[in-house]
């Protein structure tokens, strides 16, 4: 982990602890962005001003249709992120007032389980 990224951002420290609870996740950072992955297949990302847009949050795939469903019924805290909005992801601002940490858990828990090796998603022990 990168001290300094995490320093900077303490919402991605926290969602850092969140992610590296999983089997096998890596993070790799680039910029003021990071990379959560199992097995070198990204699950999430921390997105912080993401081609401008000013906005920090967590991107996640999620289940068929629920990303749109999310980002239509609160748009204030859920959006379509760029590129990957498309392909079934979704993103949970970080920084639209209080964060519930048990949502981003849930949402980055569907996303592992939706990215990773059955072996690996079968070693999740329920909350």
């Amino acid at each position: 982990m990168t001290e300094a990224l995490s320093a900077k951002h303490p919402r991605l420290a926290r969602l850092t602890r969140i992610c590296l609870a999983l089997p096998e996740v890596s993070r790799r950072d680039s910029g003021d962005y990071a990379t959560f992955m199992v097995r070198k297949r990204v699950f999430a990302y921390f997105l912080n001003n993401h081609h401008g847009d000013g906005i920090v949050s967590v991107a996640c795939k999620a289940l068929p249709g629920d990303n749109t469903e999310l980002a239509r019924a609160q748009p204030d805290r859920f959006y379509l992120p760029a590129y990957v909005g498309p392909r079934g992801w979704v993103a949970l601002r970080l920084d639209a007032g209080e964060v519930d940490w048990d949502e981003a858990t849930e949402l980055v828990t569907v996303s592992y389980r939706l990215t990773a090796p059955k072996t690996l998603v079968a070693k999740i022990r329920p909350r």
